[in-house]
């Protein structure tokens, strides 16, 4: 059976997880990260030499970095469907998977820092205020690309919709003003219907 490595509040230990569960996927989870230790460890290293969560095991393939993993059970057990065969629809998807680490995660990371695991006392009000400036423009360009679809590809779910979970239930849910977006305000609550979204990222505290 796969393991997956990794706490269960961790953004990116989510999307592999919320990935597992749409694709009824059987595996076993390991805590591992902050708390839990166990990524500095000599045999975590020698299966993640970064140190970090998630990483998947299964038999002789172990893989790390998030969306590839996702990219990965996507593709081995629904391709056609979550991971579209055809290279030109892959690669649109791809795209937005690879902006949501380099573009949403970049900008919403100084607000949930700040806002979440920094004492009040301590918390940096500028380095906020430029993050939630951030943040908000990045959500708007995602935002105007949902106009007239439910999800990332249009009408159907994929592999694409998952990276944004996690960093959509933070934007929605921390203490900041938001402009009013209405097309991501329904790619949120279309995730919320979805039970393996509110088991694994809507119901698990921000922390």
């Amino acid at each position: 059976m796969p393991t997956i490595y990794g706490r269960v509040t961790s953004s990116n230990v989510m999307k592999v997880l919320w990935t597992a569960d749409e694709l009824g996927l059987e595996y076993e989870r390991l805590d591992a990260g902050l708390s839990f230790g166990v990524v500095d460890t000599p045999a975590y290293r020698a299966m993640n030499p970064n140190g970090r969560v998630p990483t998947y095991v299964d038999g002789d393939l172990v893989l790390w970095e998030s969306n590839a993993i996702v990219r990965y059970l996507s593709a081995k057990h629904s391709a056609g469907s979550f991971w579209p065969e055809d290279p030109g629809p892959r690669a649109q998807l791809d795209r937005w998977m690879d902006w949501q680490q380099t573009v949403q995660t970049v900008s919403i990371t100084p607000v949930f820092w700040g806002l979440v695991r920094t004492a009040p006392a301590d918390r940096d009000p500028k380095a906020i205020a430029a993050g939630v400036d951030a943040i908000n423009a990045a959500m708007g360009i995602l935002d105007a690309h949902l106009d007239g679809r439910t999800w990332i590809a249009g009408d159907a779910f994929t592999m694409a919709d998952i990276p944004q979970g996690p960093n959509l239930h933070r934007y929605f849910n921390l203490d900041f003003k938001r402009p009013d977006l209405p097309n991501l305000r329904r790619f949120y609550d279309a995730m919320l219907d979805r039970p393996a979204y509110r088991k694994h990222i809507a119901d698990i505290p921000i922390s």
